[in-house]
Formats: C-alpha cells, structure tokens, sequence
C-alpha cells in the first residue's frame, strides 16, 4: 500500500508542473522522489493543519503541491493506515528570491496557493499558523539567521509550529557531502554562492530557544548519504 501510494502522490504532486516547461517538471520528479523531507513531514505527521502555512525560500512551490496533493488523497481514503491523517491547509504562502522559480510556482498551481517574490531577511511575514524553512537559513549569515528567527516567532501564536531542516555542521563527511551537493543544487538554480554558515545541531537547538522557540531534532536524510536534521519548533 504504501509503495502504491508514494507512486501515486508524487505523480499527482509533479504533474501540474508539466504545465511550468520540462525543466521545472524534471526538477519536481527527482526532489520530490529524492528527497526523504517531503515523506518525513507527512509520514511523522509533523504539520498540524493550518489557517495559514508560510514556506520561505519555496523554491517553485514543491512543497505546496505535495501538501495539497496529499490531503486530496487523505480525503479521498486513499491513505497509508499508520500515517496521521494529512494536514488540512487552508492557504499556503510561499515566498522565493528568484523570479523564475515563482514564475514555475505560479504557472503549475495557480490560485492553489499564493506566491511571491521576496526576500525572507527583509520581507513581511504577517501572521502563520506554522512556518517551514527547508534548507535555506546556512545562506544568509548567523546575524540574519537569528533575525529572521525572531520575525517567525513574532508571526506566530503561542504553540505555533515552525520546522526547519538543516545539515549538523557536527556530522563529518556526510555533512560535507552535503554541503557540496547543495551548493550545486543551488548553482544551477541560479543562485550566486559565496559563502555559507553553518551550525551544529546543537547550536540550532540554542538560537532556537533564544529566539523564542522550544525544539526536537529528527534525523531527516533517510536513504541518502547527507546529515540532515529537521527540527520541529514550538512558539512558546
């Protein structure tokens, strides 16, 4: 069943992306099949349902289709027995610094959710019911990172949650593999990469609880070669 059902999903999530041009549709297969995140969130149920879901650095929105794909298929019974159920998501707002990812955004969901072209270091983030950022805080500097940090807390309500996946700078090659892989990922992208910042779980754990936050790591890079945590925050 659950074989069965991650074919169908991601089927359903990468099809509207045909419409975006066959780079942004070849993209959604292979991250979306890839990479052990998307499952993670569902199959741990680590996103509550939500007023409004905020997605910085969105990418082209990849994350917004798999969540609506997914709770069409919890509605329709066609969900694995052991999973909590799919989040239940009114809107999604995700906001990306490169135009052409928000335009592939736009073309392969429409008014399914809502995205814009920003920065996350100086954009307004108006009020959520959960924030996810996923692999995007070792671009902007330590300084930046607890700032933005700050804005989500102050955009949620007391036990909002916020989730985060970052590499453990503590994790040794496999931490450095990834780094490297991402750096590339980026780069073609289009993304200029200069330098990138870095933390230990453990650091993470510690700004987060600066910042407003009470956290829980989870390893997050099943059947890969990386050393990714997400960590699932609190607003306290």
């Amino acid at each position: 069943m659950t074989a069965n059902f991650h074919r169908t999903l991601l089927q359903r999530a990468t099809q509207p992306y045909r419409s975006a041009g066959l780079f942004a549709w070849k993209f959604a297969k292979g991250k979306l099949k890839g990479d052990p995140a998307f499952v993670g969130l569902l199959e741990h149920g680590l996103i509550p349902d939500a007023e409004r879901l905020i997605d910085l650095g969105c990418g082209q929105g990849l994350l917004a289709a798999w969540l609506l794909e997914a709770r069409a298929l919890h509605e329709s019974g066609h969900w694995p027995a052991h999973w909590p159920a799919a989040p239940k998501v009114k809107n999604v707002w995700g906001l990306e610094l490169m135009p052409k990812d928000v335009a592939r955004a736009r073309a392969a969901l429409g008014d399914r959710a809502r995205f814009e072209l920003g920065n996350i270091c100086t954009a307004d983030f108006g009020k959520a019911d959960v924030v996810i950022i996923l692999d995007v805080l070792h671009y902007i500097d330590y300084a930046a990172q607890e700032d933005v940090l700050r804005r989500i807390r102050a955009a949620l309500p007391t036990g909002g949650t916020f989730i985060t996946r970052i590499g453990d700078a503590a994790g040794g090659l496999p931490f450095k593999f990834s780094n490297w892989v991402d750096r590339t990922v980026f780069f073609i992208r289009g993304h200029r990469v200069n330098r990138i910042y870095c933390r230990t779980q453990n650091e993470w754990l510690e700004v987060l609880k600066r910042t407003g936050f009470v956290a829980e790591a989870m390893p997050m890079h099943k059947g890969t070669p990386f050393c990714n945590v997400m960590l699932v925050a609190k607003a306290i």
